[in-house]
């Protein structure tokens, strides 16, 4: 990777010779704040991506970041003196990496970091709670900016978003203390949560994952018909009024790209999907389910902690619509198995609550519409970020769209 720095006040200062970093995914910059301290004995905040050599970031590759540094570049240790090592900086096509763009977060600019920090820092003062150590910056790219804050306390996490995930701090506000992370503080797009001991549940399976589908029906029950409360915190509306245009729009919008991708049959499966989406969503309705508050991405790595105390992260994507879709996300990456154990449980307690009501069905309806509801918030994400941070996304929505023309290749086709 290699580092262009720049100062708070904007004035840029030029690049530092490539170094290697063990992750080699592009957003975790921990590990190039340590490898930027370790090979120039230089400390400094990553602010946003400039330019990338891939197109995914499934494997790394060379990357280049904008990094503000505090202080002058030449107050090195051990003899080494980054200032020395500083190149001149020429972009590929001259573009200035400090020229602003309005669709940029204000974390991504020189000094909003520090502003954020001190937010935090007041904060915690308020909880009279002192921060005795320095931040640790964790992760910055166009959907968070992540900190850590050691204090008085214990570990504090800092987590700062765009404008439209901003729904995040009132969605959290609006929880059971025991579905979240300890709320410390919550305005705008900061919120500032305390530390959730234990494990993220990546690859969760058998009793555990049991343990994270009576989570989701417990707060799916306590939120089941609260539309209107949903959205006055700012929920998006996964409705059919809303997302079948949506859906719509983004099929229209690659459609050319995917009929190079897509054999005639695959096309033609999707085109069929779509048109019929009306009809699917009638059918979903006649299932007897509720809208819910949804997640929106209920994997089983967005849960943290120990059997009895976990708590549910990244909720900036919070939305209203049926329960069968953070069903479909809990189970996207499970075994038949698992997938057997975790939906019949589920449609047992809707059973219970909504006597008559076929929450499997809806999962079958819902399956191959899930992929076109993330193909639709790729492209939202897409839509609102500049252009240098595109490389996160930029094949999402026609991946999508691929998903579900062969979930609904694979179907026999007709809504029942």
């Amino acid at each position: 990777m290699t580092l262009v720095l720049c100062t708070p006040a904007g004035d840029l200062l030029g690049e530092l010779p490539p170094f290697d970093v063990a992750l080699p995914y592009w957003q975790e910059v921990a590990d190039v704040v340590a490898g930027a301290r370790a090979a120039f004995d230089l400390d400094l905040t990553v602010l946003r991506l400039l330019r990338v050599e891939r197109a995914r970031t499934a494997d790394g590759g060379p990357v280049t970041y904008l990094a503000e540094v505090d202080a002058g570049v030449d107050a090195g240790v051990g003899g080494r003196r980054p200032g020395a090592l500083l190149r001149r900086y020429d972009p590929p096509g001259g573009s200035d990496p400090l020229a602003d763009d309005p669709r940029r977060a204000d974390y991504a600019r020189p000094g909003g970091p520090a502003a954020d920090l001190g937010w935090a820092t007041a904060q915690l003062t308020g909880r009279s709670v002192q921060v005795v150590g320095a931040p640790r910056q964790v992760r910055t790219w166009n959907l968070s900016s992540l900190w850590q804050l050691p204090t008085s306390a214990g570990l504090v996490w800092l987590k700062v978003v765009p404008a439209f995930l901003a729904r995040e701090g009132a969605v959290l506000g609006a929880l059971a203390p025991t579905l979240r992370p300890p709320l410390l503080g919550a305005e705008g797009s900061r919120v500032l949560l305390g530390d959730v001991p234990g494990d993220d549940q990546y690859g969760a399976t058998g009793e555990r994952l049991l343990d994270l589908a009576e989570l989701l029906a417990g707060w799916q029950a306590t939120w089941a018909g609260r539309t209107a409360e949903v959205l006055a915190l700012g929920g998006a509306d996964r409705r059919p009024d809303v997302v079948v245009p949506a859906v719509r729009a983004v099929h229209r919008r690659h459609r050319a790209t995917l009929g190079a991708l897509l054999d005639g049959a695959g096309l033609a499966a999707l085109d069929a999907l779509v048109a019929g989406l009306e009809a699917r969503f009638a059918a979903v309705a006649g299932c007897g389910l509720p809208d819910v508050l949804v997640h929106g991405d209920y994997h089983p790595g967005n849960v943290r902690g120990r059997p009895g105390a976990f708590a549910v992260l990244d909720w900036g994507e919070a939305g209203v619509g049926s329960p069968a879709l953070d069903v479909l996300a809990l189970t996207a990456g499970l075994d038949d198995a698992d997938r057997e154990r975790v939906e019949p449980l589920l449609a047992d307690r809707w059973r219970r609550l909504v006597p008559g009501s076929d929450l499997r069905r809806a999962i079958g309806l819902l399956r191959p519409v899930v992929p076109l509801l993330g193909a639709v918030t790729y492209q939202g994400f897409l839509d609102a970020i500049e252009p240098d941070e595109y490389p996160y996304h930029a094949g999402d929505p026609v991946d999508g769209l691929r998903a579900a023309a062969t979930l609904s290749t694979a179907m026999t086709g007709e809504v029942r």
